[in-house]
């Protein structure tokens, strides 16, 4: 199972899991399709979202562990 961090790229959580897209836009990211987003790290994506990068973490990585079971 693979765990995210705050260096994980937005586009490999997708393609991964993308049940945890929901999460993204809840932070009000709703650019997840678009180039500049995918590539994009977790921690920058809270940075400009204004949002706790730890929150955000282990809420993607509860999401990932919930849909692997």
């Amino acid at each position: 199972m693979p765990v995210i961090t705050k260096d994980t790229i937005i586009g490999d959580i997708l393609d991964i899991a993308p049940e945890t897209a929901p999460a993204f836009l809840d932070i009000g990211m709703h650019c997840l399709g678009c180039p500049a987003s995918r590539n994009e790290t977790v921690e920058e994506a809270c940075l400009v979202h204004d949002t706790s990068v730890d929150d955000l973490v282990n809420q993607l990585n509860e999401l990932i562990a919930a849909n692997k079971k």
